[in-house]
């Protein structure tokens, strides 16, 4: 007899929120106040690009754990010469790296979560720090139960122990949870762990150039093209 999904764990960042098209806004603006023409977007693209490796050198324990607000600020500082904006003064480098705090959802996100949450439990599995997510919550309306990850686990995903002591918080086993992300590799690395899984494509989430996660690379449980068209499948 097949366990019931009782809870929704969301990966943030693409799936839930925009967060390309945000962070470029605020770049701009912020380029703006010091006379600089910055191709926003290349910007970032390069700032999120060092959001992967750095959380590597934690999940190969070859640093303590931080919590990826210091993260970004580290990787905000290795990218900013390489646009023309060292000179930015401190206090403006604080608050560009709150914008990750200031991030919108997808125009389905507020909508289909709260269509979702009338028959599960929704709980965020992002790297995301609690102070981040909890912010992004209440700007963008996006209606959690819980926030947990890394913060919460000790672990960034996809480290299976990132996904087991995820649902251990819940209370349940990992066969009552359900994954729903936009990227095939987080999927895969919850499945191993044995939860379930949901793929909702987001194919703008890298622009108009994006070539990766435009379709799902496996037989996930559930395929949708949104929130509202997810809870539409799971009859909320």
């Amino acid at each position: 007899m097949t366990t019931p999904v009782r809870a929704l764990l969301f990966d943030v960042f693409g799936t839930v929120v925009d967060w390309r098209t945000c962070v470029s806004a605020e770049i701009q603006s912020m380029a703006k106040n010091y006379g600089v023409d910055v191709d926003a977007p290349a910007m970032a693209d390069a700032w999120r690009a060092e959001y992967q490796p750095a959380m590597e050198e934690i999940r190969q324990e070859k640093r303590p754990f931080e919590i990826l607000d210091v993260l970004h600020r580290e990787n905000l500082e290795r990218i900013l010469p390489r646009f023309g904006l060292d000179e930015m003064r401190k206090d403006d480098r604080e608050k560009l790296n709150l914008c990750w705090h200031r991030l919108q959802g997808w125009p389905d996100s507020t909508e289909g979560l709260i269509a979702l949450k009338r028959r599960f439990i929704l709980a965020t599995q992002s790297n995301g720090n609690i102070a981040l997510i909890v912010n992004m919550a209440k700007g963008a309306n996006l209606a959690w139960d819980v926030v947990l990850g890394a913060e919460v686990t000790g672990y960034y995903k996809p480290r299976p122990e990132a996904y087991d002591r995820a649902c251990a918080q819940l209370g349940l086993p990992n066969e009552a949870c359900m994954m729903v992300a936009a990227h095939n590799d987080d999927l895969l690395a919850a499945r191993q762990q044995g939860m379930r899984t949901a793929f909702v494509c987001r194919p703008k989430e890298h622009g108009s150039s994006q070539t990766k996660d435009l379709e799902p690379a496996s037989n996930w449980d559930y395929v949708a093209d949104s929130f509202t068209d997810l809870a539409s499948q799971l009859k909320c």
